[in-house]
């Protein structure tokens, strides 16, 4: 089953390359049985395969719209850091700083644990609960993953040493999960009625779907804090071709119709909609683990990036979502065919939820504030998150000129007004310091 998964990955898209290169010639990084001193020494493998996974399962498992995605890769970031953060030195849990953490289930300092054992068997359970509606084939596709793991390190291990870190992975994973059920999520089940008045969202063509978890930014942020990160009102509503509002409706309309190539590439590489990719959130983890690939970085250290990412992006669309439906702003495409022109249409299909702000800029800003805080203010790269869906890489020079070029992604798309991008990436710059003020070390 393990081999069927990596071929179907492999047909899918080539940012799996380097995985299955190193899965299938097993060449990865195994020293002794850990112990605190030799964590370092753990290669961050077993986490990069678990998060290319779900992206995978976030692209193929009905329901995940781009909140749904970002909370399940913040829960997993953390899973993973709590579970292993007991054996890396200097480092602490993060309960008493993100909202609600309960103390999770400790080791025994007198007794032996294998971490990347660990790791695995808390990334098997995470990813097994919040992905449970996947379908047969890929719920195979965990099992096969996480005995492959298994096999790899067992070996090295005594039977007693492996036993206790599954169990010790399983357990803070359980934890987790259960914790996650306390985030508000089942308010979503909530009814929900639009407002209705002038300047105010309406469901958009061709679907005109109803509002997209409207009680979304009432959930649970990760990271305690005594307000959210708010941002300023949008441009007052006015159909006055004088008005702020017009002008940025003209803006929008006059870029669709006028787009060059290089703009509608842009649009497309990071439209990253929900049921075809991984979606903005799902992007932003793409980027990541190319990162952490391409460092040769250490479990330790990708399990700080991801818990730090994957919150940012949850965090992100809380605070984005309760913007939204703050001020359940129209679409472009409802005032442009209202107001400017009736046979308008946007380059990519509009989302079925508020304008302001736009989810893109707040997401990739809180992305960008959190890696340019881990790897540097002018960390180049080349993105290959799209490569298996046919559309050539893109390079940037920092992980901010990526963020600004998916937050203006929206503008040629159809799909925001500047003030939303704009003020998305001061909400996404936000959140991001609010990440970054957290303490990993002791």
């Amino acid at each position: 089953m393990f081999q069927q998964w990596q071929h179907k990955i492999y047909r899918r898209t080539s940012r799996f390359a380097l995985v299955l290169l190193v899965l299938m010639t097993g060449s990865c990084i195994r020293p002794p049985a850990a112990t605190v001193d030799s964590f370092a020494a753990f290669d961050a493998q077993v986490s990069t395969t678990w998060f290319e996974l779900q992206l995978q399962l976030v692209e193929e498992t009905p329901g995940f719209s781009p909140p749904v995605a970002s909370r399940a890769f913040g829960y997993t970031g953390v899973a993973l850091y709590e579970a292993i953060v007991p054996g890396m030195t200097g480092y602490q849990s993060l309960a008493g700083q993100l909202n609600e953490l309960p103390v999770l289930p400790a080791i025994d300092p007198a007794l032996e644990y294998d971490w990347p054992t660990v790791a695995n068997a808390a990334l098997a359970e995470i990813t097994r609960q919040f992905f449970a509606t996947a379908s047969p084939e890929n719920l195979q596709a965990v099992t096969a993953l996480e005995k492959y793991w298994v096999d790899q390190y067992q070996p090295a291990l005594t039977q007693a040493v492996l036993t206790r870190s599954i169990l010790q992975g399983r357990l803070v994973a359980a934890a987790i999960y259960a914790w996650s059920r306390t985030d508000g999520i089942a308010n979503d089940k909530i009814a929900y009625t639009s407002p209705s008045g002038d300047g105010l969202w309406l469901p958009t063509p061709p679907k005109n779907l109803p509002a997209l978890l409207p009680r979304w930014g009432d959930h649970r942020p990760f990271v305690r804090a005594e307000a959210a990160c708010p941002a300023a009102p949008p441009p007052a509503y006015s159909t006055e071709p004088t008005s702020i509002f017009y002008t940025e409706a003209r803006e929008v309309y006059d870029a669709g119709v006028n787009l060059t190539p290089d703009q509608r590439a842009i649009s497309h590489f990071w439209a990253d909609n929900a049921g075809e990719t991984v979606t903005p959130p799902g992007h932003s983890i793409s980027i990541l683990t190319q990162v952490l690939r391409h460092k040769q970085a250490s479990l330790g250290e990708a399990a700080v990036a991801y818990a730090k990412v994957g919150m940012a992006i949850a965090d992100a669309f809380i605070t984005c979502w309760q913007t939204k439906y703050e001020y359940n702003l129209l679409r472009p495409i409802t005032y442009i065919q209202t107001v400017i022109d009736p046979n308008w249409m946007p380059e990519l299909p509009t989302p079925p939820f508020p304008e302001y702000t736009s989810g893109h800029s707040v997401q990739s800003a809180a992305t960008a504030a959190v890696l340019t805080d881990l790897f540097g203010d002018n960390y180049a790269f080349t993105d290959h998150t799209h490569d298996g869906h046919g559309m050539p890489p893109r390079s940037f020079r920092s992980f901010w000129d990526a963020a600004e070029e998916a937050a203006i992604s929206r503008l040629y798309g159809g799909i925001h007004y500047r003030a939303a991008i704009e003020e998305g990436i001061v909400q996404g710059k936000c959140v991001g310091a609010r990440v970054n003020a957290l303490k990993f070390m002791q």
